[in-house]
């Protein structure tokens, strides 16, 4: 792998992760020692991050990792509803049915996974995730793949900031059960509507959430 192919990856996981919160100044010589890589491909990968919205240009100088607004958040949760939505339509139309009733079962039973606290936090993250995967198989169309692919690096940063509210992600499970169920029947319409209403109400709690921390703070 490329020096600066490495060093994008290695930053991109770092920010997504939160390991280099919103804020961090990214100098060039610090990031360069600490990637072990010279300054022209962290200043390769810099410029991909920056395409990308995770990282933006600092005082006229240098980069900063890019923080997240109750506006961003507002417009990342805009192009995810037109993604998402479509997706589960085409899903409901293409995808297999025995799949999606099988995860529509799982995702009925999250309340004694989620019980477990963080190792079943973990497994229910691990189970949207296959609700995923199963909807990226099933839709058929890579553009529209491609395009959720790149709105998802920015949703795991997003993830932090709800703070993994228990009753939040039980009434989750159940949005995400009904939009299973709506694939599994074959109702691309239902399969729309039931991820509009996941969708609306995570962007709702990730408001109040926000909105009370910036209370908090100030």
């Amino acid at each position: 792998m490329r020096a600066g192919e490495r060093a994008y990856w290695a930053l991109r996981e770092d920010i997504v992760e939160w390991r280099l919160p919103p804020g961090t100044v990214l100098g060039e010589v610090e990031q360069a020692e600490r990637l072990g890589v010279s300054r022209t491909p962290l200043r390769e990968a810099l410029g991909r991050l920056t395409a990308e919205g995770l990282t933006a240009p600092h005082s006229g100088r240098g980069v900063v990792v890019a923080a997240i607004s109750l506006e961003n958040i507002t417009e990342i949760f805009e192009l995810r509803s037109a993604l998402e939505c479509q997706a589960a339509s085409l899903a409901a139309r293409r995808g297999d049915p025995a799949v999606f009733a099988r995860l529509q079962s799982e995702f009925s039973s999250a309340a004694e996974l989620l019980g477990r606290n963080d190792p079943g936090r973990h497994d229910y993250y691990e189970l949207v995730s296959r609700l995923d995967s199963s909807i990226d198989q099933a839709i058929g169309n890579p553009y529209l793949l491609q395009a959720l692919k790149n709105l998802r690096v920015h949703l795991v940063r997003i993830r932090r900031l709800a703070k993994d509210n228990p009753l939040r992600l039980l009434a989750a499970a159940t949005e995400h059960a009904n939009i299973a169920g709506a694939i599994a029947s074959g109702d691309s319409q239902l399969a729309a509507a039931a991820t509009a209403v996941h969708l609306h109400q995570s962007l709702e709690h990730l408001k109040s959430t926000q909105q009370s921390s910036e209370r908090t703070a100030s």
